[in-house]
């Protein structure tokens, strides 16, 4: 009894060929292919690599969160994304290697053992019958295919010739091109990717630096290797400093990347438009080979790299490099209006005098130039050194903005109370015209999300805020208010019980007002009375200031103001915007406020420094996708069989053309080829 053979079920197969088959296949290929889309959809559109707030002031915190576990703030270097490439590069290097051998065995093959009567199901046929003898016949199509560029192999059969000729056989080339392209390109991608420092920091035990110290103190783990076969790195050289080292970005730290030359910061020079915004900035420097000791100098500026020992240098953007600055620290809380002379320099830590409360001071910047726009009315907002860069990188052609000021220089701090608490604070060296008043601005806020909120000081006949610091010391001693008050009251009130009850209003007043401005005023009182309450206090309280303005000014030895005189009116526009800022100040979140009175400006280059062999073979792939895409659709193979066999003394030929693709310049060759062939035969023919 014979056993029928029984063929393996699929779910037989072993799991590991299932998972090349998978791998392998068309469609997952293109499945990544679209989440790799997908990706670089999000990540156009999206801006990368931005500060965290931003990212939180844009979504808000849930939405932040979400998408913070999918890292689509830096997705070209996410984990996932990295993965997908790399399934990628797996899925298509199977899909080569699966069907290149095929597709070159196809291309090299004549396919001469067709049958002769299998010809008569190709559409594209011809049947002729002609005087020549095989033998004789068979040289001469011979001849016409090559003339017509096809190369041909001749396979006897007995009295029979089987002529088979193809041309345009490079179009199978074209598919292999165009999949070892993506593997190439994918390949440069991961390798040009944070993949490599990735890997360092898995196999090698590095650990990122997340503390402030000097470089010369982190330890090795903290430090890549000088063979790193690629990185991106930044790199901050101060004018007359040098380094060799440039700063990685790794998770919530930094690693230290050794490069294997020096470069030292000459000069850094920097052009502004008539606007103040900066024209074009660039970097005099002097690079030293640490291995022989050679140097050079070059001047490295926007689109203009450097490029040394497989390490290209761009220049980036620029900063400060530890200007030291010249302040005056004027309290903002108690009696005392005389200022405190302090020194800091930028990107370093202070502290005040324990007279001011001895509060930490972290300087965090220097601008020389602010072009602000002061046509908006919300004040001005400091750009960042990114849009400031982002002004000579892009087109200067811009929208005409008549609000365009330079405000001149200005200094950013923060102030680190006890508790830890720190506030973000904005100080301009020069007043600014508004509403035609000079104005000293004191920003603040919170975080770098949000716009600077401006405390507005009115300057004094000399250009200062002495002035407006002795009234405000004034309102806090509570000897003078009184004083004050009782002058409103002697001005505006008969002697007797009137004049007394108009002092205690003028007293409480001035005292609320002095702890808490207006709107201690008018959370006092109930709210059908507040608006009539409002209108009684606000012309008391700016008259009473009048008084107590005074009083400040005859305790430091200068006249009373002239009601009547030339600078009345501009007198009584100080006293305005003086009681606004006074009514302001209760939510100004710091007892002390540091004006900028001069400054040594020392000039930082900021580089990025980058070894990217990738870039080459990515561009190797450029070049093979675009020799595969030409091989596919420029170039089409066509196959020729011409069937010889005798026939009464002369010889039937029955021809066959195929194309993969019939378009109309293949009908047109078909006919060419068929009427070179009637002409050649000479006899009849049956065309189909």
């Amino acid at each position: 009894m014979s056993r029928a053979a029984v063929a393996p079920s699929p779910s037989s197969r072993p799991l590991g060929a299932d998972v090349v088959e998978l791998l392998g296949s068309m469609r997952f290929a293109i499945s990544l292919l679209v989440f790799i889309c997908v990706a670089s959809l999000i990540g156009t559109v999206l801006p990368q690599n931005q500060s965290a707030n931003a990212y939180v002031d844009q979504f808000g915190p849930f939405w932040f969160a979400v998408f913070d576990q999918f890292s689509i703030w830096h997705v070209y270097n996410s984990v996932w994304f990295l993965l997908i490439m790399a399934f990628l590069v797996v899925s298509t290097t199977l899909c080569v290697l699966r069907n290149a051998p095929k597709m070159l065995r196809d291309m090299r093959s004549f396919r001469e053992y067709v049958r002769g009567s299998s010809l008569r199901a190709f559409h594209h046929r011809v049947e002729l019958s002609s005087d020549l003898p095989p033998e004789r016949a068979c040289a001469e199509v011979g001849a016409l295919l090559r003339a017509q560029g096809f190369r041909y192999r001749v396979r006897e059969d007995g009295d029979s010739r089987m002529v088979a000729a193809k041309k345009g056989a490079a179009n199978r080339l074209g598919y292999i091109f165009a999949h070892v392209a993506i593997v190439v390109i994918c390949l440069g991608g991961l390798l040009d990717s944070e993949l490599p420092v990735r890997l360092q920091t898995w196999l090698f035990d590095k650990q990122p630096v997340t503390g402030n110290m000097l470089i010369s103190e982190v330890p090795e783990s903290g430090r890549l290797s000088a063979r790193n076969p690629s990185f991106r790195a930044n790199m901050l050289v101060p004018d007359g400093k040098q380094s060799s080292v440039g700063i990685v970005a790794a998770g919530q730290g930094v690693l230290l990347q050794p490069l294997p030359f020096t470069l030292k910061l000459n000069k850094f020079h920097i052009d502004y438009y008539d606007t103040g915004m900066p024209s074009d900035f660039r970097s005099d420097v002097t690079v030293t080979d640490l291995a022989t000791g050679e140097s050079f100098d070059r001047t490295i500026q926007v689109n203009e790299p450097l490029h040394y020992r497989g390490v290209t240098v761009y220049q980036s953007s620029f900063d400060d490099g530890g200007s030291t600055l010249q302040l005056k620290a004027w309290p903002l809380r108690g009696g005392g209006a005389q200022p405190v002379e302090v020194a800091g320099t930028v990107g370093r830590e202070g502290r005040l005098p324990a007279s001011l409360g001895g509060l930490v001071v972290d300087y965090t910047g220097l601008r020389v130039i602010n072009v602000e726009n002061m046509g908006d009315g919300q004040g001005p907002q400091p750009t960042d050194v990114v849009e400031h860069v982002a002004a000579v990188t892009g087109s200067a052609a811009r929208p005409r903005n008549d609000g365009l000021r330079n405000v001149g220089p200005s200094v950013q701090y923060r102030l680190i109370g006890a508790d830890g608490q720190a506030h973000e604070f904005n100080q301009y060296l020069l007043p600014v015209m508004i509403e035609d008043v000079p104005m000293f601005l004191l920003g603040v806020r919170n975080s770098a999300s949000q716009p600077y909120r401006y405390l507005r000081v009115p300057a004094d006949g000399q250009g200062t805020m002495a002035e407006f610091m002795r009234l405000r010391a004034a309102l806090d001693d509570a000897g003078l208010r009184d004083q004050a008050a009782r002058r409103f009251a002697e001005r505006n009130a008969p002697a007797g019980e009137q004049r007394e009850l108009m002092f205690q209003a003028a007293r409480g007043a001035l005292r609320t007002f002095a702890r808490d401005g207006f709107n201690g005023i008018i959370d006092a009182a109930p709210p059908d009375q507040r608006e009539k309450i409002l209108n009684f206090a606000v012309p008391m309280i700016q008259l009473s200031l009048t008084e107590l303005r005074d009083l400040a000014r005859a305790g430091a030895g200068e006249p009373a103001l002239d009601p009547q005189g030339p600078d009345a009116e501009r007198d009584r526009q100080w006293m305005r915007q003086a009681v606004l800022a006074l009514a302001t100040l209760p939510d100004y979140p710091a007892s002390v406020a540091l004006q900028l009175t001069g400054f040594e400006q020392v000039q930082a280059s900021v580089f990025q420094v980058a070894r990217s062999p990738g870039k080459t073979i990515v561009y190797i792939g450029c070049l093979l996708l675009v020799l595969g895409v030409f091989s596919m659709f420029y170039i089409r193979e066509r196959r020729v069989w011409v069937w010889i066999r005798p026939q009464d003394g002369g010889s039937a030929w029955l021809a066959a053309m195929t194309t993969q693709r019939r378009t109309l310049d293949f009908n047109h060759e078909y006919e060419r080829l068929r009427d070179a062939l009637r002409r050649l035969s000479g006899g009849p023919d049956h065309d189909v």
